[in-house]
């Protein structure tokens, strides 16, 4: 898939809107449309990486500042007791958008176990 295909992408570009909770030049966070839990987000870089098997050493600022932005979007949320982070990967792994990103979960209550 091409950046130009990807849905994540033309989120990211401001061409399919979204329900933003957060913004900045390299990443980008909003609400899953379907949402698994009261609080679900999707954190997003804004470069194409398709998945955790396309990251390049250069990438691994990106990674670090995604990871980082995690607890303080769950805490803004409202996600004081915890959260779940998500990071499918490829098709067996359950991923169904091309791009890299990480799940937020969490909200009313314990989640159920894997």
């Amino acid at each position: 898939m091409s950046a130009t295909d990807c849905i994540f992408c033309k989120i990211a570009a401001g061409e399919i809107p979204a329900k933003f909770a957060y913004q900045d030049d390299e990443i980008i966070a909003f609400h899953d449309i379907r949402p698994k839990a009261p609080v679900h987000l999707l954190v997003v870089p804004r470069v194409h990486i398709e998945s955790l098997n396309d990251i390049r050493p250069s990438d691994g600022q990106l990674l670090s500042n995604m990871l980082m932005l995690l607890p303080k979007l769950a805490l803004e949320h409202g996600l004081k007791n915890g959260f779940r982070t998500i990071c499918n990967n490829g098709p067996d792994g359950g991923q169904e958008v091309n791009h890299l990103h990480f799940h937020i979960l969490g909200g009313g209550g314990r989640l159920p176990g894997f």
